[in-house]
């Protein structure tokens, strides 16, 4: 190796967090995002879309503390690593990260809608757990047991087996 290129192996490597963070981050994915549009497949569409939203949300972490960071000297190889760990498809980061933390912020999984105005609620310690006991309760409190016993017959015409549980005749008599 010539004097020259021994220098500018130095300079790359000195100045390594500068310069990979970049060829991680942004050129790596939008290389692989354009692949990932060419293809038929879904998966990788969900990992480069994944990845971009956790880019998005570092970025807006990083523009709001910025003063903070600042005094954090090692948060570009932070940084770069865990952006390694959210490209490389081997760790699936960007997958975990997103199915574990984002999700549930923003998704209700219940009508699978987006909530990006998510405020989380208050739980009362004293309410019940929602479970089918709970509804069947709440539904013959709300319209009556005539009511219910014509759901569980609809749901008896629709194929559902039948189970005598006890509670229509006893239980439930106003």
């Amino acid at each position: 190796m010539g004097g020259g290129s021994a220098s500018f192996l130095k300079v790359l490597l000195q100045n390594f967090d500068v310069l990979a963070g970049p060829v991680v981050s942004l050129v790596y994915p939008l290389y692989a995002s354009i692949k990932a549009i060419e293809t038929k497949s879904p998966v990788d569409d969900q990992q480069w879309l994944t990845y971009w939203v956790l880019y998005s949300l570092i970025t807006l972490f990083e523009l709001t503390f910025a003063r903070v960071i600042e005094w954090i000297p090692i948060w570009s190889y932070a940084k770069l690593m865990l952006t390694c760990w959210l490209v490389i498809p081997y760790f699936s980061g960007a997958a975990y990260v997103y199915e574990h933390f984002v999700r549930p912020c923003f998704v209700n999984p219940r009508s699978r809608t987006l909530n990006i105005w998510y405020v989380p609620r208050k739980k009362d310690i004293f309410s019940k757990p929602d479970d089918i006991l709970t509804a069947a309760e709440k539904y013959i409190q709300e319209n009556g047991t005539d009511a219910f016993r014509d759901l569980i017959n609809k749901a008896d015409a629709g194929g559902m087996p039948r189970r005598n549980y006890g509670f229509f005749e006893d239980d439930y008599q106003h």
